[in-house]
């Protein structure tokens, strides 16, 4: 089954792909990899999800956020590679979540990107990955990631 389908039956729709919001690619490919610039979490009406995780929002909220992160990001690489079923496996995720002092499962959060690559890619969504918490994100967002992912190149 591809990746659309499985999106599909999962009910979730790709946002538009995002404009980069400054002088950067979203999507970088070197041969077999491409590298994911950090993508923040939008709602499907366009409004950004913010504020901290431990105060503003609950973590179930954050991890909500960084599922939408994932929408985002393969949205980028729909762009990209014109079909998702070109991904070959997720390499490596780095995300950063936007939390109190005191909060603690940043790894649970991240759950939210995590899982759906896995929902949408099954074993080959599993990647290397790390998950630390941050003061401030940009406009205040709850969280931003980045990845690489290996693609097919014929």
């Amino acid at each position: 089954m591809n990746a659309e389908t499985r999106l599909a039956e999962l009910n979730r729709e790709l946002p538009p792909p995002p404009e980069p919001a400054g002088t950067y690619l979203p999507v970088l490919q070197i041969g077999d990899l491409c590298y994911l610039s950090g993508h923040i979490p939008v709602r499907p009406d366009g409004s950004l999800i913010q504020g901290k995780v431990g105060a503003d929002l609950s973590e179930a909220e954050g991890r909500e956020a960084a599922r939408a992160v994932g929408l985002a990001m393969l949205a980028s690489l729909k762009q990209h590679l014109g079909s998702l079923d070109r991904v070959i496996r997720m390499v490596k995720v780095l995300g950063v979540v936007n939390a109190t002092p005191d909060f603690r499962n940043h790894p649970g959060v991240i759950n939210g990107f995590s899982d759906l690559m896995v929902d949408v890619f099954g074993d080959a969504g599993r990647a290397a990955r790390s998950a630390i918490g941050a003061s401030s994100l940009p406009l205040n967002v709850a969280v931003e990631i980045e990845a690489i992912v290996q693609v097919a190149t014929d």
